[in-house]
């Protein structure tokens, strides 16, 4: 599966989530897909049994790392990265549940068009990438297949976001060499140093945009450290107001009803009618 990105999963302290995601990522990701597991001394006990029985029955090319003592995610996040050198990520939270899917379809989003340089799938949670509402949390999807499905038969279109979003965000690596990284001494969250990556990237003529054909749940939002929303408005004066009028105006609403209609379609279509021809990522 040379042709995905590798997917880096930082570990967090939730035992529950993490137990939930692994599993999900295992059901969703083709067989032979790289991903690497990385705790920044965060997980406890039953947490890295979890990771251990994981790692001896997955069908991924997994590996695992844990340091002895913590750095801070966002420096944690950033050592990933500098390993991977130039390679095409995708940095998925660890109480994250991707969806059927999900990976190879973010690979196609950033194969469609060379300017894109981050790429965020649709959540629950998703905030600017929210459905069925945006900038609200929702339950988990009800039917995920259905949901994977109906994704998967939407216009790649990919629109612009104001910034990825944390729940799942394909980094190009060429574009993320370019502007260096991530900012580990001003900013404490993996929130507001995306946030901070993607405005860099975008006034280097990147892009920023929707995967509307894949979908990542999430149990809740990512946030700011303390101090992260202050660093970046000092840094970025336009940035708040400009989400505000994303999330006022709502640019993605015909995305999100188009969804929602073929959601619907789906419940009525005989089971071996199922958009067959999805399985495939459109090119």
């Amino acid at each position: 599966m040379s042709d995905l990105p590798i997917v880096l999963l930082p570990l967090g302290s939730d035992e529950d989530a993490l137990d939930a995601c692994l599993a999900a990522l295992d059901a969703a990701t083709p067989a032979g897909t790289p991903i690497w597991l990385a705790d920044d001394a965060q997980a406890g006990p039953r947490g890295i049994d979890i990771v251990e029985r994981w790692l001896q029955r997955t069908r991924l090319r997994a590996e695992y790392t844990r340091r002895a003592h913590p750095i801070g995610e966002v420096a944690h996040l950033q050592e990933m990265l500098q390993a991977c050198g130039d390679a095409d990520v995708v940095v998925l939270a660890a109480d994250a549940q991707p969806l059927h899917g999900w990976l190879a379809q973010l690979a196609a989003c950033l194969a469609r068009d060379a300017a894109v340089a981050t790429a965020t799938p649709w959540c629950n949670a998703g905030e600017t990438a929210g459905w069925p509402r945006l900038g609200e949390i929702s339950p988990l999807p009800a039917e995920p297949a259905l949901t994977a499905q109906a994704c998967a038969a939407m216009p790649p279109q990919h629109p612009e976001l104001p910034a990825a979003v944390g729940h799942a965000v394909a980094l190009r690596g060429s574009a993320r060499m370019r502007v260096g990284g991530l900012d580990a001494a001003s900013y404490g969250s993996w929130y507001a140093a995306l946030t901070d990556l993607s405005l860099r990237l975008s006034g280097l003529g990147w892009r920023n945009v929707l995967c509307e054909t894949a979908f990542v749940a999430r149990g809740g939002e990512g946030g700011p450290a303390d101090g992260d929303l202050e660093a970046l408005a000092a840094r970025w004066p336009a940035w708040h107001p400009r989400l505000a009028g994303f999330l006022m105006n709502d640019p993605l609403q015909q995305a999100r009803e188009q969804l929602q209609q073929l959601h619907e379609r789906l419940r009525t279509t005989p089971q071996h009618d199922l958009f067959a021809a999805s399985a495939e990522p459109a090119a």
